[in-house]
């Protein structure tokens, strides 16, 4: 189990800033004296420019009452398009709005009014409310994207777009803000981890079938959400199917849910849907070797894993855990293997190892720095003047320090979508982050 950690609140740090003022020190009439005689003389009364220090308003510090509540005050600022507001701005009390919440069921059902368990929630207010931020930088900066994706559109264009978006949004600011790992943007039969290296031509088609999988975080504390994009309304059923069984997981997950039940219910609702497209009809199936995933600070896969069809193991999921719910539904053979050139790197966690090549233990450090434990592309490195890096990288994955990620392709003529949303198993009830208006 992840258990949350307890944040305590800090107050901000008050910065100051110096600003000139044109007050005189002294009236340009009078003379200053030595002696009893005068010094004066052209320009002996001098205007002297005074520093005043003008204290800059801090950022406002979230009520706990307010983050358990829910009680985000609107600053009145409008969002741009491209969006150029960051999310912080945007609300005056620094509190952010809650995900969706549905109540625990059964058992836990104590849970919902339990002064106890809402006590435990106050200790991780600030953990709740770094996560919000990071769930309505993913709402915001995917209505943007939704608005600008069409046929004709590059995909590296697309995802520079999203990017930039996210990191302004987010006001990336290292490890402590922005981007959780590539925008993955795979098409039709390929399911996953596809995100276009430097100098990708790749253009969109109306016929294609595009997952749009990104992730934001605060702190460490990542949202991880995808969704499918299509230009035909033929893939109009292979949505409504993958976005059922992700809701249907959504819905058995919980405090003490048994992943495997979860898998079960999942593959039960993705199979009662078909489609027919150009005149055949196509059973639509869970991808078996894709699973939903648990997620801990700054490491997208925690270790439990979520299956979307059945036969998985019966571990339970437990208070204070974050997972990522998402299935895959296929109209092909429903198993995916890795192909095509990778572009997204992890660091594993592998204990120590030796790096003797310079340029290899130089990337490391850079990796280190900017990405730890977080996901990378390869993108990222040549646009951080990392460009002559494919052999130092290629060392340090053969070192196992590295793992590569390459994209998961179906069988080829297959559509492959996709629906995620990331949760969160509070005390009192269980939190959709990342749900929205528009999925």
């Amino acid at each position: 189990m992840s258990e949350i950690q307890p944040k305590t609140e800090v107050p901000p740090k008050t910065v100051e800033e110096e600003e000139e003022s044109d007050d005189e020190e002294e009236d340009s009439n009078k003379v200053t004296t030595e002696g009893g005689n005068p010094t004066g003389g052209e320009g002996a009364a001098k205007k002297k420019k005074k520093k005043n220090k003008k204290k800059k308003k801090a950022a406002p510090v979230a009520s706990v009452a307010d983050i358990i509540d829910s009680k985000p005050i609107p600053s009145g600022l409008v969002q741009t398009n491209p969006p150029t507001i960051p999310v912080s701005k945007q609300f005056s009390n620094g509190v952010y709005p809650m995900g969706q919440i549905e109540e625990y069921r059964d058992s836990n059902s104590y849970r919902t009014t339990s002064e106890e368990k809402r006590l435990e929630e106050r200790i991780h207010a600030n953990i709740y409310n770094d996560v919000r931020r990071a769930a309505e930088v993913h709402r915001q900066v995917r209505k943007y994207v939704q608005g600008i994706v069409k046929p004709g559109l590059g995909l590296t264009e697309l995802v520079e777009s999203l990017e930039n978006a996210s990191r302004t949004l987010i006001e990336a600011d290292g490890l402590k803000a922005g981007i959780a790992f590539p925008t993955g943007v795979s098409l039709n039969h390929i399911a996953a981890h596809f995100t276009p290296n430097t100098g990708d031509k790749t253009v969109l088609k109306k016929d294609d079938v595009l997952k749009i999988d990104f992730g934001t975080h605060v702190n460490g504390y990542i949202i991880d959400c995808a969704f499918t994009v299509t230009f035909d309304e033929k893939y109009d059923k292979l949505k409504e199917a993958v976005r059922e069984a992700t809701n249907t997981g959504i819905y058995h997950a919980g405090i003490d849910a048994r992943l495997g039940e979860i898998g079960a219910a999942i593959q039960e609702v993705m199979e009662s849907h078909e489609i027919e497209l150009n005149g055949k009809t196509y059973p639509i199936r869970s991808i078996r070797n894709l699973n939903g995933h648990s997620i801990r600070p700054y490491v997208i896969h925690g270790g439990k894993t979520v299956p979307i069809v059945r036969g998985g193991e019966m571990t339970k999921m437990e208070e204070g855990e974050f997972y990522a719910i998402e299935t895959f539904g296929s109209t092909g053979r429903a198993q995916v293997i890795e192909d095509l050139e990778c572009s997204h790197y992890m660091k594993t966690d592998q204990g120590q190892t030796t790096v003797r090549l310079p340029r290899a233990k130089q990337l490391l450090q850079y990796i280190n720095k900017n990405y730890d434990t977080l996901c990378f592309c390869r993108r990222w490195l040549d646009k951080a003047g990392e460009d002559k890096h494919i052999l130092a990288l290629n060392n340090l994955c053969d070192l196992g320090i590295i793992q590569r990620h390459a994209p998961l392709v179906d069988s080829k003529g297959s559509y492959v979508a996709q629906y995620e949303h990331t949760l969160l198993l509070k005390p009192t009830a269980k939190e959709v982050l990342s749900r929205g208006d528009d999925y």
